[in-house]
């Protein structure tokens, strides 16, 4: 399929991350309700081709710049029982194909955190492609997954009261990406 057809106004080329107006967060259930957290430092390519099976994704967060509105808390997270951010300092995607599934649009690739590489499939929104008040041409995007943290070694938990996990294993990838045409 052409991607233009998928994605009207996304025109083959590069396109950058404009970290300033995109978010890469999660949610993870703990005990009964759900904490949400967010990378501050990131970055990332869209390599779009003529074809939607040509489109290509890389993107990097910086393991470090988590954040879940609790300094004890991401300190924990960036230590050695969840990210050992001293050790393995990014988080990594790289896209392998497009799929398109009666009109709804997935983007799989290979997430690696911790040197564990595991296939994650991202559900993609298309937001548009429009221009900015500086005569710059962005293309905006919503993704979703969820995924099983202890496939990537992400395993720390305690026990509550006997009978409840502290954490959930799944965690919601939640992003709202802007590009910018480079």
């Amino acid at each position: 399929m052409n991607v233009l057809t998928a994605a009207p106004g996304l025109t083959p080329g590069l396109w950058n991350v404009d970290p300033t107006h995109s978010e890469v967060t999660f949610v993870i259930r703990h005990l009964m309700t759900k904490v949400r957290g967010h990378f501050t430092a990131f970055s990332g390519v869209l390599d779009v081709g003529s074809e939607l099976g040509d489109l290509k994704v890389s993107a990097v967060m910086e393991a470090a710049s988590i954040a879940t509105r609790n300094d004890h808390r991401d300190a924990h997270v960036r230590g050695a029982e969840f990210l050992d951010t001293d050790k393995y300092p990014v988080l990594t995607f790289a896209s392998t194909t497009v799929r398109d599934e009666d009109g709804e649009y997935f983007l799989d690739g290979e997430l690696t955190i911790k040197d564990v590489s595991r296939t994650v499939s991202l559900h993609i929104e298309f937001n548009g492609v429009g221009e900015d008040p500086r005569g710059g041409t962005r293309a905006g995007f919503s993704a979703k997954a969820t995924i099983n943290r202890t496939d990537w070694g992400l395993e720390f938990n305690i026990l509550v009261g006997g009978e409840k996990l502290l954490l959930s294993d799944k965690l919601d990838l939640l992003l709202e990406i802007q590009l910018v045409r480079a």
